[in-house]
């Protein structure tokens, strides 16, 4: 009885041991950078708009595009949805698109978010996460620099500061 016991126990303990080991070694080998390298061409990707209208990346040639990914379930994106609307209006004149993709959610969460935010820029939804996952995005907020040619020239994930989206706005301007 004590020797079946102790088998048993031995079993489980290299199951446990044998399950750790494999843990760890998928967390060190899987692929922790973004699909979409800094310098490289922006993946083009088709999505609609709250109002209906299609937008294509590579409809925006000749332009700088801040594309913003975001929920708004996501605090640090409540936040820096007032700084990016403010800034649109400053740089939209001078060849900046903003399009901003938000993540899976209904039509009414994002238009009663938008509304209550007063955003005026292109809102889309990638309710399938195709266009997410093109970009590699995780997590959010994540923030692509595009500029005219179509190539990213800078990724950054975290909450934006009005200032930074000034800058980033200024680096992309055509």
């Amino acid at each position: 009885m004590k020797k079946r016991r102790l088998v048993m126990r031995t079993i489980i303990l290299l199951v446990l041991c044998a399950a750790v080991v494999y843990t760890l070694y998928a967390n060190f080998t899987k692929d922790n950078h973004q699909s979409v390298a800094v310098g490289s061409k922006a993946p083009d990707f088709v999505l609609t708009d709250l109002e209906g209208h299609k937008h294509r990346l590579s409809d925006y040639r000749g332009q700088g595009v801040f594309l913003n990914f975001w929920g708004t379930w996501c605090p640090p994106c409540k936040q820096e949805m007032p700084y990016i609307n403010n800034q649109y209006h400053q740089f939209r004149d001078k060849g900046v698109q903003v399009l901003a993709v938000d993540i899976q959610e209904s039509p009414l969460a994002v238009n009663e978010f938008a509304s209550r935010y007063h955003l005026d820029f292109p809102i889309m939804i990638d309710t399938n996460k195709e266009v997410m996952t093109a970009y590699g995005i995780d997590p959010l907020p994540a923030t692509f620099l595009i500029d005219k040619n179509g190539k990213v020239i800078k990724y950054y994930t975290g909450q934006l500061s009005e200032n930074l989206v000034r800058e980033f706005m200024e680096k992309i301007k055509p």
